[in-house]
């Protein structure tokens, strides 16, 4: 199979889930979000949300194809740019993190270690950008795919818990803590992915 990780563009926005594509609720605080919904384009707001942090940060996200099918893909950005982050019991996200705001892979691609693929890419993405760790708000009761990643999974990837939450921890990973899965990293791209596509410097809830 060809599989490749791309940069999540306005271009192939489209190739998102449908129900990804018009879910804005990292993207906008909770009363704009209710609005966005009840005037029924929240998927505006979401091509909105992508090109301004496109222009104003650079990359946010990875698509994962395989035969050119989109099968998964991951968001992340500065906390400054998630406004839902600040509604938290675990907020806010530390100064010098970028939010893993969410992910999502197939079903029938999970348990195949593309979700670690895929955090071990923006870990990469974001060393070379020169941040020095990635957080996240983690469900601990997380029982399918949702706008929140699953605890579990997270930790099993190197993330650490920063503050605690009985149903919401913040959660953790130092970039610096990743330089060690340089060659693990390539080589399980080589074998999982193929030859990957990256025009520039990716995560499920598996």
């Amino acid at each position: 199979m060809g599989r490749q990780l791309v940069p999540l563009t306005l271009d192939n926005l489209p190739d998102l889930p449908k129900r990804c594509r018009g879910c804005v609720f990292w993207e906008l605080d909770p009363v704009s979000g209710e609005e966005a919904k009840r005037s029924g384009r929240p998927d505006l707001e979401k091509e909105a949300w992508i090109s301004a942090v496109l222009l104003e940060w650079g990359s946010c996200g990875r698509v994962v194809y395989v035969d050119d099918v989109a099968v998964g893909y991951v968001l992340y950005a500065p906390p400054a740019y998630v406004p839902r982050s600040f509604a938290f019991p675990t907020s806010p996200v530390s100064p010098d993190a970028v939010q893993l705001m969410t992910a999502f892979l197939l079903p029938e691609f999970q348990g195949q270690g593309l979700g670690r693929v895929m955090v071990q890419t923006v870990a990469k993405d974001l060393l070379q950008r020169g941040f020095k760790a990635i957080e996240a708000f983690a469900d601990t009761q997380w029982v399918e795919p949702a706008c929140l990643l699953p605890a579990d999974h997270l930790l099993a990837v190197g993330f650490k818990t920063v503050r605690p939450h009985p149903r919401h921890p913040r959660l953790r990973l130092e970039l610096r803590s990743t330089v060690s899965w340089r060659h693990d990293m390539e080589r399980a791209l080589d074998q999982l992915l193929g030859k990957v596509h990256s025009k520039e410097p990716a995560l499920r809830p598996l």
